[in-house]
């Protein structure tokens, strides 16, 4: 690509984005355990506009469901929002009771969890779980909320009857993680939280999964934060990226950025550790030496595993703009930047 058509695409993505309104915005989150004060998330900051999909990558342990929970209003009695805040539409979430918080999942927030087998209750059949979601939310009768149900049930691909009069344990994980996919559109949310939706799935089933999600979030012109720490996913469907790591956001910018011009020596190392289908010789891939991070609190989380890691990285970096909408929290990046 030239660099002429370059700056054209990344004006045309700025126009794009400065027209979309902002649904989601977390400033400073910090999320806490409550014994000990120790931060397990610190001063996280997302923005999400209407009709963006959102990727959240980090490995195992780097913050992101916990992030995703305390949107939800669904962290651990032991865990707390510490600090910051969390606005949907522009009001203010973090502060709303239990209750409130009932009538925003579902009908405001959809959530698609990581264990699918966790979307229904065993022994209850899928249709009237479905139905009983419905009438929650709408004035409808049971005989509107059973249409809406199985509209939903074929727009996810799933022999709609069948599955309605089904158990959960009657289906197979891919049914059953396209159920819980209509679970969670069918009251058309204007956010949509996708919390590694593709577990214990395999690669195929995985995914038409996430390809009839993309699809359908086209469709409903709806809000997407979704989780994974498989960077395939993230790159090919989602419009900009955030990467976690230790509780805290390295780095974040569009999707196409963090592919082609990643700052973060994590972000980096995260890429080259894809495995890449090549007639030629394949490439080794790269292995990130040491432990998950936590929040350090007095130094870059990455500092220990880093290969760039010098003495200023004994202090805690600040998440700085590289180039538009692209930061990047790292000191050596930083400063090889301004030399």
């Amino acid at each position: 690509m030239t660099e002429v058509m370059e700056l054209e695409r990344i004006q045309h993505i700025d126009t794009s984005r400065a027209d979309q309104a902002v649904l989601l915005e977390i400033r400073d989150l910090s999320i806490s355990l409550r014994l000990s004060e120790r931060k397990l998330v610190e001063k996280v900051n997302l923005t999400l506009k209407r009709g963006e999909m959102l990727g959240l990558a980090g490995e195992s342990g780097s913050g992101k469901s916990l992030t995703a929970l305390a949107v939800l209003g669904l962290l651990p009695p032991e865990l707390y929002v510490a600090e910051g805040s969390i606005m949907l539409n522009g009001k203010k979430i973090t502060c709303l009771s239990e209750k409130e918080l009932r009538v925003l999942r579902g009908r405001e927030i959809g959530y698609i969890f990581q264990h699918y087998q966790g979307s229904f209750t065993p022994f209850i059949k899928i249709g009237k779980q479905l139905v009983e979601a419905i009438r929650s939310h709408f004035e409808l009768t049971k005989k509107e909320a059973k249409e809406k149900a199985l509209m939903w049930l074929n727009r996810v691909q799933l022999p709609a009857e069948r599955i309605f009069g089904s158990y959960p344990h009657q289906l197979s994980g891919g049914q059953l993680q396209r159920a819980s996919l209509a679970s969670a559109l069918m009251l058309e949310p204007s956010l949509i939280i996708a919390d590694e939706p593709t577990t214990a799935l395999d690669v195929l089933a995985g995914e038409a999964i996430l390809d009839l999600f993309a699809q359908l979030q086209h469709d409903l012109y709806c809000s997407v934060l979704l989780i994974s720490h498989d960077l395939k996913h993230l790159l090919k469907r989602t419009d900009s990226m955030a990467v976690m790591y230790g509780g805290q956001i390295v780095e974040k910018g569009l999707t196409d950025t963090i592919k082609n011009r990643s700052i973060h020596p994590y972000t980096k190392l995260l890429l080259n550790a894809r495995p890449v289908l090549s007639r030629e010789q394949p490439k080794e891939l790269t292995a990130i030496p040491g432990d998950p991070g936590l929040v350090a609190g007095d130094g870059c989380s990455f500092a220990l595993r880093c290969p760039l890691a010098f003495e200023q990285c004994r202090s805690v970096p600040a998440l700085e703009e590289a180039e538009i909408l692209h930061f990047a929290a790292c000191h050596a990046a930083c400063d090889r930047r301004h030399e």
